[in-house]
């Protein structure tokens, strides 16, 4: 069984409440040729955008299940209190529905605001007790009252690791909204090529030197996109603990959660030297499949020699992953990651 860790869905359009639209929150041509937000606009371009599409594009190429996690467009960093209620609200019940028509197909996320503390605590339970969801989509990064980018790790966000500790819930960390945190011009897709890398490894450092994955035992969090500068930076992170203590008084030491059973990295990182470096530091019990369909960054077909799982086949074939953990990869660690079994999804 072949499951994809990291995958997107849209909406059709005539799905998308009125209001998000007029409010210029968020929407899909008629035509679905684009999405758009504001001035924002970006082609719908590949195969799986969609329902339908994305079945037959499981189906052609052996996916048996896949985890669709939230839209990065609707984490609603700066918006007001009720329009990040309305639409956090429209994508969690899109994302129900899907899991709902196609349990053994889809495994969906739902995504809250942390800015928002109490109206995410209450949306965590309606997703969790009402609509069965059990990936909770987080933001690397929130804007907080205050104009501050802050990481999700940081202590204003403890009540809602808190309350997933409590329902056992598998976490996704995805970077986006670079542009608006760093003062570079938007050009070159820097924003996607380098800094959303750099917005990871910044939330996993946070979240390692406060020490979360063992203040939250029953929380296990994957951090997209291998974690890739998170992984590369790992010696420097360790030297500046080593060389500075007085900046890191009551904060752990970076070594003690290298490779913990609940920190889970998917494996787009688009070629298998840096595979090869994800599994030497965490190993490959803590690799996911993660395929970040159906995006141009995503692996694919159609984006150069790219398809689905192309990177593990490599790695493979020059001999640092082995068979059995590519199986692994793509179906036991999943399951682990999701805490659930075989039998709930096949």
């Amino acid at each position: 069984m072949r499951i994809n860790g990291h995958g997107h869905i849209l909406p059709e359009p005539f799905q998308i409440p009125d209001f998000m639209k007029k409010k210029k929150l968020f929407w899909i041509t008629e035509d679905k040729q684009f999405m758009r937000q504001g001035n924002w606009s970006r082609p719908i371009t590949g195969p799986g955008f969609f329902i339908r599409e994305k079945i037959e594009w499981m189906h052609k190429n052996n996916i048996d299940h896949g985890v669709m996690l939230c839209l990065s467009q609707l984490y609603c960093n700066g918006w007001s209190k009720r329009d990040c209620f309305d639409a956090i609200r429209f994508q969690n019940d899109f994302n129900a529905s899907i899991q709902q028509e196609y349990p053994k197909k889809f495994t969906c996320g739902f995504v809250v605001q942390p800015r928002y503390i109490d109206q995410a605590i209450k949306e965590i339970e309606r997703c969790v007790n009402k609509l069965g969801l059990k990936v909770l989509c987080l933001p690397t990064h929130f804007l907080n009252s205050s104009g501050e980018w802050l990481s999700t790790a940081e202590a204003h966000v403890e009540p809602i690791f808190e309350l997933a500790n409590q329902y056992r819930l598998a976490i996704q960390i995805h970077p986006y909204d670079g542009e608006k945190m760093i003062a570079l011009k938007n050009q070159y897709w820097r924003f996607h090529l380098v800094w959303m890398m750099a917005q990871c490894a910044d939330t996993l450092h946070v979240y390692t030197l406060r020490d979360l994955p063992n203040k939250y035992p029953n929380v296990r969090t994957s951090f997209a996109h291998g974690g890739m500068l998170g992984i590369a930076n790992y010696g420097r992170r360790v030297h500046g603990f080593d060389g500075r203590p007085d900046l890191f008084k009551k904060l752990q030491d970076p070594r003690t959660t290298l490779g913990h059973k609940n920190l889970y990295f998917d494996t787009l990182v688009h070629d298998s030297y840096t595979l090869d470096l994800l599994k030497k530091r965490v190993s490959s019990r803590q690799i996911i499949m993660g395929l970040d369909d159906p995006y141009p960054l995503g692996e694919i077909e159609g984006v150069g020699n790219s398809y689905p799982g192309r990177i593990l086949d490599q790695a493979v074939d020059e001999g640092s992953i082995t068979e059995q953990e590519k199986k692994d990869i793509w179906h036991k660690n999943v399951l682990d990651w999701l805490g659930i079994k075989k039998e709930d999804v096949d």
